[in-house]
C-alpha cells in the first residue's frame, strides 16, 4: 500500500464541492423526475405549515381576547375554529415525515449505487491501495457516511426554508403587533419603531455569535471521531484475518497490543466530542429557556398601559418564539451541520482518491466525474 506520507489533505471547500458534483447527479440523471416530484411536494408542505401556523398564531389572539372579555360564545366558536387547524397541522406534519424520509432513502439508494459501483469497477477497490490519500474503510465510508450524507441535507435544508419563511411572516406579525416602544427617561424620549423585532434581531445575532465561538472546532472533533472509530474496526478486522491459520494463543496478546492504542484514541475523540456538545448544549438550552419569557416581558409594558389586549400579548409573544427559533436555525443545527460536512468531507476523500486512479474523465461514469 502506498504511503500516506507527504499527502496533503484537501481543503473544506474542494472537498465539499466534490461531493456536490457526484450527490447532485440524483436531480440530473433518471431519477430526476421521482426526485423534482418529491422536492415540489416537500416544499409545498412547508407553505401550507407555514399557513397553518400563521392561522394559529391569530386564533391565540382571538383565543385570549375572549379569554379576557369572559366571552363565553366566543370561545367556544374559537373552539370550533381550532378543530380545523389542528388537523390540518397534524396532516402536514404526518405528510412531511413520509416526503422526507421517501427523499432521503432514494437518494441515499442512487448514491450508495454510484460510489459501489465507481468504487468496485475495473478492480478499483484493489488500485486504491497504491494511491496516496485519505480513504481508509471505504466500505464504511460508503454505507454509513453516505446515509449521513444524505439524511442530514434533507432535514437541514427544508428546516432552513421554513425558518427564513417564517421569519420573514412573523416579523411582519411582530411589526404591527409590536408597534412602537416610547421610553422617557429625565428630559429625553426615545421612540423605537418596531421594538420587538429590533429586539429578537439583536437576541438572535447574540446567540448566534456565541454558538459559533464556541463550536468553531465541532466538524474537525467530528471528523476525527469518524476516523478513529473506522481505524478501530480496520485494525480488529486485520487482526481476525491475520489470526486466523495462527494458534490463538499466540495471535491473541498480539492483537490486544495492537487494538488498545486504536480504542484508546477513540474514546479520547469521543470525550472530545461529549465536551464539545455539552458546552453548545448549554447555549442551546439557555436559549430555549429564555426566549418565551423574554417574548412576555417585553409586551409586559404595553398590556400594563392598558396599550396591549391579552390576546395580543400572548399573539406577539408566540410570533417572537417563532421569530427567534427562526433565527437560531444555525444555532439549533450547528451540531447536525458539523456532523453533515464531516460526512460528506470523508466520502468526497474516498472520491477524490478514486479519481487518481484513473486520470482521463472518459474513464469515469459521468455522475463521478469531478
Amino acid at each position: 500500500m502506498l504511503s500516506s506520507v507527504g499527502y496533503r489533505t484537501p481543503g473544506e471547500r474542494t472537498l465539499l464541492l466534490r461531493f456536490w458534483k457526484s450527490a447532485r447527479g440524483f436531480w440530473t440523471g433518471k431519477s430526476a423526475g421521482w426526485a423534482w416530484l418529491l422536492t415540489v411536494l416537500l416544499i409545498a408542505t412547508v407553505l401550507l405549515q407555514l399557513l397553518t401556523q400563521y392561522s394559529l398564531n391569530f386564533w391565540n389572539r382571538d383565543f385570549f381576547n375572549a379569554v379576557e372579555r369572559k366571552d363565553g360564545k366566543e370561545l367556544l366558536n374559537q373552539v370550533i375554529r381550532f378543530i380545523p387547524l389542528a388537523a390540518a397541522g397534524l396532516s402536514l406534519a404526518v405528510f412531511s415525515v413520509w416526503g422526507r424520509m421517501t427523499l432521503q432513502r432514494m437518494w441515499r439508494a442512487w448514491l450508495s449505487d454510484e460510489l459501489y459501483r465507481y468504487w468496485l469497477e475495473r478492480n478499483r477497490f484493489v488500485r486504491l491501495n497504491f494511491v496516496a490519500g485519505d480513504y481508509q474503510a471505504p466500505e464504511y465510508r460508503i454505507a454509513e457516511d453516505g446515509r449521513l450524507a444524505t439524511d442530514l441535507p434533507v432535514d437541514l435544508i427544508l428546516g432552513l426554508l421554513a425558518s427564513v419563511l417564517a421569519a420573514a411572516t412573523f416579523i411582519g406579525v411582530l411589526w404591527v403587533v409590536g408597534g412602537n416602544l416610547s421610553i422617557e427617561a429625565a428630559s429625553l424620549a426615545v421612540t423605537i419603531p418596531g421594538y420587538l423585532v429590533v429586539a429578537v434581531v439583536v437576541y438572535s445575532i447574540v446567540v448566534a455569535t456565541t454558538t459559533i465561538l464556541i463550536g468553531r472546532r465541532l466538524t474537525h472533533v467530528l471528523e476525527e471521531n469518524k476516523r478513529a472509530e473506522a481505524q478501530l474496526r480496520a485494525i480488529g478486522t486485520h487482526v481476525r484475518e491475520r489470526g486466523e491459520g495462527v494458534a490463538p494463543e499466540a495471535e491473541g496478546e498480539d492483537g490486544l497490543r495492537t487494538i488498545r492504542p486504536a480504542l484508546k484514541a477513540v474514546i479520547a475523540a469521543w470525550l472530545d466530542y461529549c465536551w464539545q456538545l455539552m458546552r453548545l448544549t448549554v447555549i442551546t438550552h439557555t436559549n430555549s429557556l429564555l426566549t418565551p419569557v423574554i417574548g412576555l416581558l417585553l409586551c409586559t409594558p404595553k398590556y400594563v398601559a392598558g396599550t396591549m389586549l391579552l390576546g395580543e400579548v400572548v399573539q406577539a409573544a408566540a410570533a417572537f418564539v417563532v421569530v427567534q427559533s427562526a433565527c437560531s436555525w444555525f444555532t439549533d443545527n450547528y451540531p447536525r451541520l458539523a456532523e453533515w460536512a464531516a460526512s460528506a468531507n470523508r466520502v468526497a476523500s474516498l472520491l477524490l482518491a478514486l479519481d487518481e486512479i484513473d486520470h482521463p474523465l472518459e474513464d469515469k461514469p459521468s455522475s463521478m466525474r469531478s
